[in-house]
């Protein structure tokens, strides 16, 4: 298992804990639309961070982005065994024959 499925498996097991003690059951409590809405503001943070050309921020930035990402998944039960098997089914294709082929 590595670190993006333990985190993963951290944030469904601290779904139903007290709101009190655990951020991630704060925001998971708020519902999926407040889980979208962060992980928007801290792509926009990391968006700044890769625009400045500040390394170190850009980490840390890109890190909060990967933790809101599976909040977000997990506040609408996608389980992230299902985006990596998304990304499997791609791999191996290109890019740009990928996107032409989804519905529009």
């Amino acid at each position: 298992m590595n670190t993006l499925e333990n985190l993963a498996k951290t944030i469904a097991a601290r779904k139903n804990a007290d709101p009190a003690t655990s951020w991630t059951a704060k925001l998971l409590s708020k519902g999926p639309e407040k889980c979208a809405e962060k992980f928007g503001e801290e792509s926009i943070e990391a968006i700044i961070e890769a625009v400045k050309g500040d390394r170190e921020k850009l980490t840390s930035e890109a890190a909060d982005v990967l933790f809101h990402l599976l909040v977000m998944l997990e506040s609408r039960d996608v389980a992230l065994a299902d985006v990596f098997a998304e990304l499997e089914r791609r791999e191996g294709t290109s890019g740009i024959a990928e996107k032409s082929a989804r519905k529009p």
